[in-house]
């Protein structure tokens, strides 16, 4: 089974494009320049992600490709998939590529790790309802919340699935 931790986003499927079952999918992801013949994407469905084979793809332009997804064959099967976000497996990309594709919620279910090297637990969620993005954390068997900034993490290991951070003085006493 696929876990939300194991995919990163990289677009967005938009509109069905024809009759024949293929669809817009918007991304900034570079990472269909060198990708294996048995590419494919990941999509929540029905709260479950399932991956989905690509049976061939064209740029469209620079940020939108057109998809043939396998068993997709008509524009009604295509329209299914129109809003819904695309994922694709963490263990298949190298790190260096992900600069800039990455979401916060990439980061679900990492551990954080702070400068004196404690745990202070896992990411169970991200609030992104405002500008500050914050990282719900379970800590100590309460929530807390954490500014979701760059200049806070110091480094991430995707393997691990460990960040570590350097938090303000006076943070976890809040």
């Amino acid at each position: 089974m696929i876990k939300k931790e194991d995919v990163f986003k990289i677009g967005m499927f938009a509109k069905p494009h024809g009759i024949k079952g293929e669809i817009t999918l918007i991304t900034d992801c570079d990472l269909f320049e060198e990708c294996p013949d048995d590419l494919f994407v990941v999509c929540c469905m029905d709260g479950i992600l399932v991956p989905f084979f690509v049976e061939e793809y064209r740029y469209k332009n620079d940020t939108a490709l057109l998809l043939k997804l396998e068993g997709v064959d008509s524009e009604e099967a295509a329209r299914e998939f129109s809003g819904r976000d695309v994922y694709y497996p963490l263990e298949l990309v190298d790190e260096a590529s992900l600069v800039g594709d990455i979401t916060w919620d990439n980061f679900l279910g990492f551990e954080v790790i702070d400068e004196d090297e404690r745990l202070l637990g896992k990411i169970t969620d991200v609030d992104d309802s405002t500008i500050n993005v914050l990282l719900q954390i379970d800590y100590n068997g309460k929530n807390i919340l954490l500014p979701a900034a760059e200049e806070l993490v110091k480094e991430v290991d995707y393997e691990q699935k460990k960040m570590f951070v350097s938090l303000p003085e006076g943070l976890l006493a809040l």
